[in-house]
Formats: C-alpha cells, sequence, structure tokens
C-alpha cells in the first residue's frame, strides 16, 4: 500500500507540474514558476519515499526523501503565494532569501550524520536520524510556509466569497479552500507520522493532500462555460412561420 499510494503521489505531482510549467511558459508569471520548481521537488521526495518503502532505505534515498519532501517543497510552494499576495517586488526579496536557505538545507541535508542504521521495512523518522539542525530546518521551513500557504489560501477565499455575485468568485472561493484543504491535510501527515508512527496513514495523507491541492488548481484554472448569445429579435418584415 505505502509504495503504490508513494507513486501515486508522485504521479499527480508531476501532472501538477506539467501544468503549472506550460502556464509559466505562456504567461511567465513568477508565482508559477515557484509552483513547478516546489512541485518537481513534491515529485522527487514521492519517488524517493516510494523507492525506499519497496527496495529498502538507504542514507542516500532518506536523504533525497527529507531534504525535497520534508524542508524545501513547501516553501517553494509558500513562495507563490507570496507572489500573488504581496505583488512582485515582496515576491523576489523572499525568492532570493529562499535560494540561500534551499543552498544551505541541501549543505546541511547532505552533510549531517546519520544515527545508526536506517530502519528497512518502515520510513524513518527525522528526530530519530538527524541531530537538531537538520530538523529545525525542517520545522522552520515546512511550518512558517504551511502557515503561508493556509492563510493565504484561507484570505482569498473569504475574499472570493464576499464578491460571490461577480462572475468566477464563486468558483475561486471554492478552489482557495481546496487548496487549504489540501494544505491541511499535507500538514498532518508529519504529526501522524512522529505520534502515531502509521506508514499508510502518512503516505495516505501525502497523496489525498496534493490531489486535494491538485483538484483546487483545477478548479481554479477552469474556464467558466461561455454565456449563450441572446436570439436575435425576430424581423417585422417577415412572417412568423410559427403561427
Amino acid at each position: 500500500m505505502v509504495p503504490g499510494l508513494a507513486f501515486l503521489a508522485t504521479a499527480v505531482a508531476t501532472l501538477f507540474a506539467q501544468a503549472t510549467l506550460q502556464r509559466y511558459t505562456t504567461a511567465r508569471k513568477p508565482h508559477e514558476l515557484a509552483w513547478t520548481i516546489a512541485l518537481l521537488m513534491f515529485a522527487v521526495a514521492s519517488a524517493a519515499l516510494a523507492l525506499g518503502a519497496s527496495t529498502g532505505w538507504d542514507n542516500g534515498t532518506f536523504r533525497v526523501f527529507y531534504l525535497f519532501g520534508a524542508v524545501l517543497n513547501v516553501p517553494w510552494l509558500a513562495l507563490g503565494t507570496v507572489y500573488l499576495l504581496f505583488g512582485l517586488s515582496v515576491g523576489r526579496r523572499t525568492q532570493w532569501g529562499l535560494v540561500f536557505f534551499s543552498g544551505l538545507a541541501t549543505g546541511v541535508l547532505f552533510t549531517a550524520p546519520i544515527k545508526g542504521p536506517l530502519p528497512h521495512t518502515t520510513i524513518p523518522v527525522g528526530s530519530d536520524v538527524f541531530g537538531v539542525f537538520p530538523r529545525v530546518l525542517a520545522a522552520t521551513g515546512s511550518g512558517i510556509a504551511a502557515t503561508v500557504i493556509f492563510v493565504g489560501a484561507i484570505y482569498s477565499a473569504v475574499r472570493f466569497a464576499r464578491r460571490r455575485s461577480e462572475p468566477g468568485a464563486a468558483r475561486m472561493a471554492a478552489a482557495n479552500g481546496l487548496i487549504a484543504l489540501g494544505t491541511l491535510v499535507l500538514s498532518s501527515g508529519g504529526l501522524v507520522q512522529g505520534l502515531v508512527g502509521h506508514d499508510e496513514a502518512f503516505t495516505l495523507s501525502v497523496a489525498v493532500g496534493i490531489s486535494v491541492v491538485y483538484a483546487g488548481f483545477l478548479v481554479a484554472s477552469a474556464r467558466p462555460a461561455p454565456v449563450p448569445a441572446a436570439a436575435p429579435a425576430p424581423d417585422p418584415a417577415l412572417p412568423d412561420l410559427a403561427t
């Protein structure tokens, strides 16, 4: 079950990244590039999860899984929210800070010592494997970033709900509600793994969470149905055949 759910999460994240990349290459909007980078990281982390769960964990597989899954992908996803809510200037400054954070985290995660042998049949827990600094990076990056995404999605959902009489406002409110829900599900995965330790529940939260966020993106991207054109008024000079 765990490898299957992990492969499902990989497929959804890859499709999601392809969609945002296509939109970025068309419109060149920076938030869509940030989302693409985040989703590619999510796909790599999910693939590492699938590999580790199916063939056994080793140091390299777990480092990739932890770096891209627990530390970096949520901050890059949150960067898209920063661009949307605060504009280009704040977004660019945040992006350069995130580039520095990403370089630091990559260096730390690939050089940090690992405590003892990794479990072969269960997903390793960061607190059992790494020292303090890698776990602080994960808690800081994912915790703050998930809050930014969740608050931004709720704010946008409320804003569009208040403008529900405008065309497309109800659809955008629903889309942001799905994104907020998906973010909550994704954030609950680490808590479930740390407190309960059930790999199936953790992997299910990963697969369901990214699927719900993707559903929100699809709802937001859907084009409204065209309004039918009004029937032309009959020409008074022509006979009314209906009578």
